[in-house]
């Protein structure tokens, strides 16, 4: 009986929805799927408020982005439409097509909605947001200056470069709670696309202290970031509550595809292209590929009073719904060009069927088909059956037991990829690369070596660092050693970190370099027990201009033991041959530089 109660509270609460309610899509990025703590796979995260929001409405377990990568996912949730249909196929494409396309805010604001894109972009020059129906904008995904068209404390200002000097996700999050700040007493729409945990890894020692012990440090910066964002959404939600707006907002919180694993999850040092830290398992395969690893993707639908809490839901849903869902509720037709559904009838419980029959993709060289249990992949001429509720890993090809639906399935995929822009089931032949991720992930082969186009390098350049991380600048490794030169930052000094290390006083560093520009050397530290650096915990010594090798030393007068420090360089290219820490007792860490 009270199940039957439940569900007629909720079957009212549907009939009367909320006239145009809120909207706020939280895009994360390069995001596996098991990475959110409500999932249970990994003990290691940190995602209270992401787990909050699963637990107050749903983890819906077969969520899929509508590709592997970045730009056509993104073009594909805000236009509601496969973006396959209009030509944005990968990364690279022209995105003449998704100008074309009427975005989900641009049909929001004909109703009355206020729209605001924070974030990531990615989908053409970002002063050029406007022209998609997005009226706010705070557009920065790195700790450089983004643009904006107003302030953290919601102001208007004409559109033009911010400078909050905030970590990229923390001033992101801020605007988020600002634009709601702006708009409480109207419908809106908020398009929040984190770039996390997306390389290059940067997360603050704020967030990094969250996650000692031993662990690879790609993991670590990886749940600093998740971590990040999950403070986001905690501030999200309570200025939701502050305003009253909870019960009239719907929040999805979805990743715009699978983590990048390069295969071999190598921890390699700073924080540049290669894999991100997050994880896949145990779905089968990374980014840039249909399968499961690449395009199942957490995703999380909360709506107070609408979709009843803590459903683990499992019909296939995706990104399209967004468009289409949001569209509905802001009682705007369905016009016959968006390919989702209103997904409200059936997380609330009030239709029990799946949302959707089959659902595709297409994406260069391969394509897939779900209907319900059965899976169809292609990649380049290879093509594998799943039965996904037994085998959601993919790891048991199908096809040769169940010849009958493997052709009915790549039937249907042929249909349907009949209608895109450019027709066909592929759009170009398979690459070597992944070749080797089809032998690897799906016919069980040992790992072809590393492709050296994937062995990650700080800052793009540098081959290997010692554990050192390199912030505002770049580093190139060469025979006289690590050369450092800052970045056009405003403000922001180069400096260089190190942490792990452990020295008791008295402590000295000694730095020996090569200086374009005389000026200083600063050395600032953490001790341990101090969860942050401390204003005023640096000291410097003198430099000289010139080329020629010098040695700056340093006296630090800490209390407890050094754990971490930052070697604060001067403008202009330095060269830097070796640095030393010596403590009491002779302890020492040497990193040398020069070849």
């Amino acid at each position: 009986m009270l199940g039957l109660f439940v569900l007629s509270s909720f079957s009212k609460a549907v009939a009367t929805l909320p006239s145009k309610p809120n909207v706020i899509v939280v895009y994360t990025d390069d995001h596996g799927w098991p990475d959110v703590g409500s999932v249970g796979v990994y003990p290691d995260l940190k995602t209270p408020n992401i787990d909050r929001l699963a637990k107050g409405g749903l983890r819906a377990v077969s969520g899929y982005s509508t590709a592997p990568q970045c730009v056509p996912s993104r073009a594909g949730l805000l236009s509601g439409r496969s973006q396959n249909r209009f030509g944005v196929e990968s990364n690279g494409e022209s995105l003449e097509g998704f100008d074309r396309q009427f975005t989900i805010a641009e049909r929001l604001k004909k109703v009355g909605y206020a729209t605001g894109q924070i974030g990531k972009w990615h989908l053409g020059p970002v002063n050029a947001i406007t022209s998609h129906g997005f009226d706010d904008v705070y557009a920065k995904n790195a700790n450089r200056p983004g643009w904006a068209n107003y302030t953290l404390d919601g102001k208007t200002v004409p559109g033009g470069q911010e400078n909050s000097r905030l970590y990229h996700l923390d001033a992101c999050s801020e605007a988020a709670r600002a634009f709601i700040e702006r708009h409480e007493k109207e419908p809106f729409f908020l398009y929040l696309a984190y770039r996390a945990p997306h390389v290059p890894l940067d997360a603050p020692a704020k967030y990094l202290n969250r996650f000692p012990g031993e662990m690879p440090e790609r993991r670590r910066q990886a749940l600093a970031m998740i971590s990040a964002m999950d403070d986001g959404l905690g501030l999200i939600h309570q200025t939701l509550q502050e305003k009253g707006l909870l019960e009239k907002t719907l929040i999805f919180v979805i990743a715009d595809n699978g983590a990048p694993l390069k295969i071999h999850k190598l921890d390699a040092p700073g924080g540049g292209p290669g894999w991100d830290g997050s994880l896949n398992e145990p779905m089968n395969g990374e980014k840039g590929m249909l399968s499961e690893g690449g395009m199942r993707v957490p995703f999380i639908v909360s709506w107070p009073g609408i979709i009843p809490g803590g459903q683990v839901y499992e019909h296939p849903i995706w990104t399209l719904d967004v468009a289409a869902t949001a569209v509905t509720l802001a009682g705007l037709p369905m016009d016959g060009s968006l390919d989702g559904v209103n997904l409200i009838p059936y997380l609330s419980g009030e239709k029990k069927e799946a949302p959707h029959g089959q659902l595709f993709w297409r994406w260069i060289s391969q394509s897939a088909v779900r209907e319900g249990k059965w899976k169809f992949l292609k990649g380049g001429d290879r093509e594998y059956l799943f039965n996904l509720d037994q085998d959601k890993e993919e790891k048991h090809d199908l096809k040769k037991e169940h010849p009958q639906v493997a052709a009915r399935l790549k039937a249907s995929l042929s249909k349907w990829a009949g209608e895109l822009d450019p027709p066909g089931l592929v759009t170009k032949p398979m690459s070597q690369t992944w070749e080797d991720y089809f032998d690897h992930y799906l016919d069980g082969k040992p790992p072809a070596p590393l492709r050296s186009k994937f062995v990650p390098k700080e800052n793009g350049q540098t081959t290997d660092l010692q554990g050192w991380v390199v912030r505002n600048g770049v580093a190139k490794t060469g025979k006289d050693g690590l050369k450092v030169a800052p970045e056009v930052k405003k403000g922001r000094r180069l400096y260089m970190a190190r942490a792990k290390i452990k020295h008791a006083s008295p402590v000295k560093v000694r730095i020996s370099l090569q200086a374009a520009k005389g000026d200083k050397v600063g050395v600032s530290w953490r001790e341990e027990g101090q969860k942050d650096f401390v204003a005023g915990q640096t000291v410097s010594s003198a430099i000289q201009d010139g080329t020629g090798h010098q040695e700056a030393l340093v006296s630090i007068p800490n209390k407890a033991e050094v754990i971490h420090i930052r070697v604060h360089l001067p403008d202009g290219e330095t060269v830097l041959e070796s640095i030393e820490v010596v403590g009491r007792g002779g302890s020492r860490d040497v990193w040398r530089f020069r070849e």
